[in-house]
C-alpha cells in the first residue's frame, strides 16, 4: 500500500467547500475525472454504506462512511468491489481495495479553506491517482469559488 496526499487552498468557506464536494450534483462534476458517469449512492450518515458506482449503478465499490463531521471531515473505508450489481467475493483483485481509507479534511484558514485528501492505495494505482486527483480538486475549487 502507498499513502497519497493532496492539498488545495480554496477561496471559500468550509461549508461552501463541503457542498462542492458532497452535494450529489457537485460530486458528479468532479468525480467524472476518475470515471465518466460516476455517482455515489448513500444516505450520507456516519456508519452508513456508500456505493461508488457507474451511471447504471452496477459496477464500482462498496464502502462505509467511517467518519463524518460536517464541514470538517469525511472518511470512507472501502470494503470491496461491485460487479454487475453484486458484491465480488474476496480474491487477489478485490483484496487490494478492501480496507483502504480515503479521507477529506477541511481546515479553515484566514480567508481560505485548505482541503486535504489522503488515501492509501495499491501501488499499481499510484500514477493514476497522482494524475487524476489534482484535476478533480481543481474542479472542486472552481465549483466552490464560482458557485457553479
Amino acid at each position: 500500500m502507498k499513502i497519497l496526499q493532496f492539498k488545495i487552498e480554496i477561496k471559500a468557506s468550509p461549508t461552501t467547500v463541503w457542498n462542492a464536494l458532497w452535494e450529489i450534483g457537485n460530486y458528479e462534476k468532479w468525480v467524472h475525472v476518475f470515471s465518466e458517469g460516476s455517482t455515489a449512492v448513500s444516505d450520507w450518515k456516519e456508519g452508513s454504506t456508500i456505493l461508488f458506482v457507474d451511471n447504471d449503478h452496477q459496477n464500482g465499490m462498496y464502502s462505509i462512511i467511517d467518519q463524518l463531521v460536517p464541514n470538517k471531515l469525511m472518511s470512507f473505508k472501502h470494503l470491496g468491489i461491485l460487479k454487475n450489481g453484486q458484491r465480488e467475493p474476496l480474491n487477489d483483485e478485490t483484496r487490494k481495495w478492501s480496507g483502504i481509507t480515503e479521507n477529506y479534511i477541511l481546515i479553515a484558514l484566514e480567508d481560505v479553506t485548505q482541503l486535504e485528501v489522503s488515501m492509501d492505495i495499491p501501488e499499481d494505482f499510484e500514477a493514476y491517482f497522482n494524475q487524476k486527483f489534482p484535476q478533480a480538486l481543481e474542479i472542486v475549487k472552481k465549483i466552490a469559488e464560482n458557485n457553479l
